[in-house]
């Protein structure tokens, strides 16, 4: 069974998740100017432009520049996200094709986690 798609994960998947797993590692791909207007809880931010950098640094650099250790390429929660879900699609490919095999985009993004939060 194929998939060409990108994967993605749901708003469940990833409540799930989020400050319980310590495996998830969540990346907001929007500007630092957005997320300074909310952002989901544990979430790092790179922005897409830097996010194919980002991934290629070596994981000491990595971890000196955005405060976390850098996930392996079968990192098993590597979850990306944007406002709305274009960006975030873009990079989850991006870090398919980096070799990131279980790279999923959380397409609802910050506007469907934002409703649903009630923030």
């Amino acid at each position: 069974m194929a998939n060409t798609g990108t994967k993605e994960i749901s708003y469940e998947e990833l409540k799930a998740l989020v400050g319980k797993s310590p495996n998830l590692i969540l990346i907001d791909v929007r500007s630092e100017e957005e997320v300074a207007k909310g952002h989901i809880p544990g979430s790092i931010n790179i922005p897409l432009n830097t996010v194919e950098g980002a991934l290629k640094m070596n994981p000491d650099e990595f971890k000196v520049r955005y405060g976390v250790t850098k996930p392996l390429l079968d990192a098993p929660e590597l979850v990306f996200h944007c406002q709305i879900g274009k960006r975030g699609a873009m990079a989850t490919t991006k870090a398919h094709q980096l070799g990131y095999v279980n790279a999923r985009n959380y397409a609802g993004a910050y506007s469907e986690w934002s409703k649903k939060e009630g923030k």
